[in-house]
């Protein structure tokens, strides 16, 4: 796949989507970031290959617009709870139905490569939540295109770290203000992996045909539970706060209250989600030829110091300073 030179990234100016479009502009692609305000997208990329294009992305014809020309597409949009989307079917749009929109316009135009960004236990059958449940429906969709058609590729990470996070940051904030952290499904168990290694998983595939029409798992090295994840925050803060493992009943009943605070900080789907392992036995960075980062590497160079700090750490490393 090595004459893929024109990659349309959607969900490009998000957390793992700016890492992704940064890993594919080291090795001299030409990317196109649609977004629905280009203002507001306005200085995330200095590359002069990356474009970013005004477009809606759930109308079809924007989508076959900006895929023109393009030899690979690459969906990353997701979102973690339904506020504000469409009164809850919010996963199954945003999941199932752009992604057979997305893969509808791929062969309109005649895109030949597909990598979708799935989630760990996504199933659209006995998934437990909305969200895994949508996510597999997404997943049944891709596989139902013959891959002669559309030569797709399934990622499915645990929980993504690394600076700008919105789970690791998201409990140090906690943890900065409370006196104590409630946690629901404290045992929940994990499998970080570090964002850059998920970026460096999609532009391998696009070098490995042996990648086409597979699914990969995408985990770090080690399994932690909740519990510990949190705790591991907290003594890189230098806090110490006692965390409460919630029985079922009284994390039921948090996530319904949480569920009606903006922004959804942890909803019933959440905690539908918590009830299954986000841990594989297939490593899928491992069959792309890629070690995993551990997660004790990466999280006290920004989990120690401001987010500004932190950036500013990042850059200097990816600009070899």
């Amino acid at each position: 796949m090595q004459n893929t030179k024109h990659c349309v990234v959607l969900g490009g100016t998000g957390f793992v989507g700016r890492e992704i479009v940064n890993a594919l502009g080291k090795r001299g692609y030409r990317i196109t970031v649609p977004t629905r305000n280009c203002e507001l997208a306005q200085g995330l990329y200095v590359d002069p290959n990356v474009k970013l294009v005004a477009a809606n992305v759930h109308e079809q014809s924007d989508l076959e617009r900006v895929f023109q020309d393009a030899d690979v597409v690459i969906n990353l949009i997701g979102i973690l709870n339904e506020e504000g989307h469409h009164g809850g079917k919010g996963f199954y749009i945003a999941h199932r139905d752009l992604t057979k929109s997305v893969a509808t316009a791929c062969q309109a135009v005649g895109v030949k490569r597909f990598l979708q960004m799935s989630a760990l236990r996504a199933d659209s059958k006995n998934g437990p939540s909305d969200y895994l449940r949508s996510k597999g429906e997404a997943e049944d969709a891709i596989r139902s295109v013959p891959i002669e058609t559309l030569a797709w590729t399934i990622f499915q990470p645990s929980v993504i770290f690394g600076p700008d996070d919105g789970f690791m940051n998201r409990f140090a904030g906690l943890l900065r203000i409370a006196p104590f952290m409630p946690l629901a499904r404290a045992n929940a168990r994990f499998a970080p992996v570090y964002v850059r290694d998920v970026a460096a998983a999609f532009v391998a595939a696009l070098d490995q045909s042996k990648s086409i029409g597979k699914t990969y798992p995408l985990v770090g090295p080690k399994v932690y539970s909740l519990r510990e994840l949190v705790s591991y925050v907290g003594q890189l803060l230098g806090l110490s706060r006692p965390i409460i493992g919630l029985p079922d009943a009284l994390a039921k009943m948090q996530a319904r209250v949480f569920g009606l605070f903006p922004g959804k900080p942890f909803s019933m789907d959440n905690f539908r989600s918590l009830t299954v392992h986000s841990i594989s036995d297939q490593d899928g960075l491992a069959e792309l030829g890629i070690n995993a980062t551990p997660l004790e590497a990466i999280a006290p160079t920004y989990l120690k110091k401001s987010g500004r700090n932190a950036r500013f750490d990042e850059f200097r490393k990816s600009a070899g300073r």
